[in-house]
C-alpha cells in the first residue's frame, strides 16, 4: 500500500468499489503510480507562489505529488466530484482547498475562490468528463495564464479509441502546443502523458 493510500485509507479493493459504483465519476480501478504521478506535476513550477488546480483527485497520488512539488508555497485547489473521495482528501492534506464539484463548472467554482489565472491544471478525470457542455478543455484554457501549463494522462490502450481521438483534438484545438509525453511502464496499465501548453483563450 502506498504512502497516498495509508494517508487516506483507500486500498486498491477500495479503489476498484469506487470505480464499480460510479465507473463514469472514476477514472480508473487502480490507483496511479509514483511514476505516471511525477510526470503529471512536472509542469508545478519549483519557485514562487504558483496556483494549481486538480481535477478529478481521486485517491491522492497526483495531490500528494504536487504538495511535494509546491513545499508549502502557492495555492493547491483540488475539484473532486466524488464526495466520499472529496472528504478523504481534505482530511489528509489540511491545506489543500478541496470543492466537491463538476470540473465543467471551473470558471465559476474559482470565481467564487477569488482566484485569478491559474498556472498549472492536472487532471485525472474520465473521458465521459469531457464530453459535456460547456466543453471542459475549453474551460480549462479559459483560467489557465498565458504560460500556463494543462496535463492529462491516457491509458496506452485506449488512446485510439475514439473519446480519447476527441480529447487530443479538443486540446489540439484550445491550446498552441500540445506534447505527448513517453510511455509510463511503471504504471498500472501503462499510460502517456499530453503536456498542453499556451492557451488560445487569455
Amino acid at each position: 500500500m502506498t504512502t497516498d493510500q495509508n494517508r487516506l485509507g483507500l486500498g486498491s479493493s477500495r479503489f476498484m468499489w469506487e470505480f464499480v459504483k460510479s465507473p463514469t465519476r472514476t477514472a480508473s480501478v487502480l490507483p496511479s503510480s509514483a511514476r505516471l504521478a511525477a510526470r503529471m506535476v512536472a509542469g508545478v513550477p519549483e519557485r514562487g507562489e504558483p496556483v494549481v488546480v486538480e481535477l478529478g483527485a481521486g485517491t491522492g497520488a497526483f495531490t500528494h505529488a504536487i504538495q511535494r512539488r509546491l513545499g508549502g508555497r502557492g495555492r493547491h485547489i483540488v475539484v473532486e466530484l466524488n464526495d466520499r473521495f472529496a472528504t478523504r482528501i481534505a482530511r489528509a492534506y489540511p491545506s489543500v482547498e478541496v470543492v466537491c464539484e463538476d470540473a465543467v463548472r471551473l470558471p465559476d467554482l474559482l470565481a467564487e475562490l477569488r482566484v485569478g489565472q491559474v498556472d498549472v491544471v492536472v487532471s485525472g478525470l474520465p473521458w465521459v468528463a469531457y464530453a459535456g457542455q460547456p466543453p471542459l478543455i475549453e474551460s480549462v484554457a479559459r483560467v489557465l495564464s498565458p504560460t500556463g501549463v494543462y496535463t492529462q494522462f491516457a491509458y496506452n490502450w485506449t488512446r485510439w479509441a475514439a473519446p480519447a481521438r476527441r480529447l487530443l483534438d479538443g486540446l489540439r484545438t484550445h491550446f498552441e502546443e500540445v506534447v505527448t509525453t513517453m510511455t509510463v511502464w511503471q504504471n498500472l496499465p501503462p499510460a502517456t502523458v499530453y503536456m498542453a501548453r499556451r492557451p488560445r483563450f487569455t
